[in-house]
């Protein structure tokens, strides 16, 4: 049992220690998302060392020492995304229609043909807004019986897993398609008009993930999340982004997202709202995100039943309410963090100024 303990502790710290690093190989990052797991077996191994190897020996205080750091090391991370954590959105005190906004985001899995399974959903949560991703041709057919309630639209059907559809109610001024990294993954900006006549920045972003079958480093990943957060920054507009971000809620990348921005995380002291893998449920984390400026409080966020892709759409309402909420803080950068996301953008040649600014 020793060595095989020894083996999984080794494995453990691996994997702990890894993402450490701001090294982009996606086998490194691809570290950032396990989290929750890597705690699970830690806190299992932890469990075994204690109760079934000799306590007088040195090598098992050394395994119970590696396997407790690694363990609240990955709660560090995690802990955020728990009720245990204080809430970083206010839960909105009022119920007027008038003010409420809300958006449900779906990456349907390009492959898979069960539009009539989030079409329901649709019918079901009348959202103001519906996010598509991975969605073609097939997809935009499909989904043409909702341009009756969701008049407002902005289409970009691919075949390359990165088409992306908005649906709304509510009227789409500016809208635009960009490509700022990637000249075939598409990002859409408009400016959203509320009930009340207020305007709402809107980014929907899907940059591809670092993986061996697509980017081996996640550099373009990160460079289209910190200029998005740049252009955020630098508006007093109410903002929302959302979308698959192809990263986790927790990744030193969003927070740095997060921290850049200003934006904050309704999820953050009320759960992790895990939307990928639907497919299997020991292997999944937050993929799906939608951030806010503080202009907005939470009425509910929730992750609605499958419809047959590998991830779980993703529904929130928020209320607009910018008087009340200018208390509400996000993360804050260092030095460190600033110097990171200039490397970032500088790889890749962009800048701030080639994010869409709708109504500005």
């Amino acid at each position: 049992m020793l060595p095989v303990l020894i083996f999984c502790t080794v494995l453990t710290a691996l994997a702990s220690l890894l993402p450490l690093s701001n090294n982009q190989h996606w086998i490194i990052r691809g570290m950032d998302f396990p989290r929750l797991q890597i705690a699970i077996i830690a806190a299992v191994l932890l469990i075994v060392d204690i109760v079934f190897l000799d306590s007088q020996s040195v090598i098992t205080w050394s395994l119970i020492m590696v396997t407790g750091v690694c363990f609240i090391w990955q709660l560090w991370w995690i802990l955020p995304y728990t009720v245990l954590w204080s809430k970083e959105v206010k839960t909105a005190s009022g119920h007027d229609p008038e003010r409420q906004l809300s958006i449900l985001t779906s990456n349907v899995l390009a492959p898979n043909h069960n539009a009539e399974a989030l079409i329901k959903l649709v019918k079901k949560y009348q959202p103001d807004v519906l996010v598509t991703l991975e969605s073609d041709q097939w997809w935009q057919d499909k989904l043409s019986v909702l341009e009756a309630d969701m008049p407002y639209s902005i289409k970009c059907p691919l075949d390359n897993l990165y088409g992306m559809h908005v649906f709304s109610r509510l009227p789409l001024e500016e809208p635009e398609i960009s490509y700022l990294v990637e000249e075939d993954v598409p990002s859409m900006h408009a400016y959203l008009v509320l009930r009340t006549g207020d305007k709402v920045r809107m980014h929907f972003v899907h940059p591809a993930p670092p993986s061996p079958t697509e980017n081996e480093k996640s550099d373009k990943r990160d460079a289209e999340l910190v200029i998005v957060a740049r252009s955020a920054a630098e508006s007093d507009q109410p903002i929302i982004v959302t979308g698959d971000l192809n990263d986790v809620a927790w990744s030193a990348t969003t927070r740095l997202f997060r921290k850049i921005s200003g934006l904050l995380d309704p999820r953050v002291g009320r759960g992790m709202y895990n939307t990928f893998n639907a497919k299997y449920f020991f292997l999944r984390w937050p993929l799906d995100h939608l951030f806010h400026s503080g202009h907005f409080t939470l009425l509910s966020i929730k992750r609605l039943p499958s419809i047959g892709s590998d991830h779980f759409p993703l529904f929130t309402r928020l209320r607009f309410s910018p008087v009340s909420t200018q208390d509400q803080d996000g993360l804050n950068l260092d030095a460190g963090e600033r110097k990171w996301s200039k490397e970032v953008t500088k790889e890749q040649s962009l800048d701030k100024d080639d994010v869409p600014k709708p109504g500005e």
